[in-house]
């Protein structure tokens, strides 16, 4: 007798091989990525995703003294959102793979893809752990600075430059930073790419890319840096960088996801 089977229960469960990778596939996806992002340039999708937001954060910090110790904390979020704002360019590496010469519009196709939800899923997660680190981040200003607004940006540096606190405040605050952005590297760095590839479970996915940094720790540890790296030229040259940055990340990820799962 036939059954109509679930799209749900048609997506692939088997645990996927992970290949041993060198720093040279490092620098190896990272041409690839580049490579691509010539072929198929996306700055202008790109400067009118970030913008917006950029956009936000300033006026904010502009018009509200309360808005001013979360500006970097803010900008730092990118590190964990990074992967969802990137998953239009997975699709544009995997289509050029394929032989196609793809346009910017079929970012948009991913809104078709059958792991839809799951990547959905998995971007409320990291959405999640954005805020938390927010949250984190206020906290351990009053915790260290007080309660008292800056009064401007300006006066805000130079108190945070100048005071034993403000030393005590960036190193806590980095450091705490740094897992946040640690955890949503583990549970993503690879995961969006294989749903996006193979539709698997979401929990098939996570797994696959925290074993990835398991068996490869120090290659998986340098493309972490290359990415914070990459970020903060970015975010220093003034947001204009991340038209590029940002792109070329995403197509790295899809070539170094590539190398690393069989």
């Amino acid at each position: 007798m036939s059954t109509t089977s679930n799209p749900a229960e048609s997506l692939s469960r088997s645990e996927p091989e992970i290949r041993t990778i060198a720093l040279a596939d490092i620098g190896a996806a990272l041409r690839a990525g580049w490579a691509d992002f010539k072929a198929m340039p996306t700055q202008l999708p790109i400067l009118c995703l970030v913008y917006p937001v950029i956009g936000f954060i300033l006026a904010r910090a502009a018009s509200g003294a309360e808005w001013l110790p979360l500006v970097y904390p803010l900008l730092a979020g990118f590190a964990i959102l990074g992967p969802v704002a990137a998953i239009g360019i997975y699709e544009l590496s995997r289509r050029r793979e394929r032989g196609e010469e793809p346009s910017w519009t079929a970012m948009f196709s991913v809104l078709q893809a059958p792991a839809l939800m799951q990547m959905l899923a998995l971007a409320a997660v990291l959405l999640g752990l954005f805020v938390l680190w927010i949250a984190a981040a206020q906290g351990i200003y009053a915790a260290v600075m007080g309660h008292a607004a800056p009064g401007s940006l300006q006066g805000m540096l130079t108190e945070v430059t100048s005071r034993a606190q403000g030393m005590t405040l960036l190193l806590v605050g980095n450091l705490v930073g740094a897992l946040f952005a640690l955890t949503a590297f583990a549970l993503s760095v690879l995961s969006f790419p294989m749903l996006l590839d193979r539709a698997t479970p979401l929990g098939t996915a996570v797994r696959t890319s925290v074993r990835a940094i398991l068996k490869n720790p120090w290659p998986m540890l340098a493309w972490g840096v290359v990415v914070a790296a990459l970020l903060a030229v970015g975010i220093g040259t003034l947001m204009v960088g991340l038209a590029v940055v940002l792109p070329w990340l995403g197509h790295a990820t899809w070539h170094l996801y590539r190398r690393v799962v069989v």
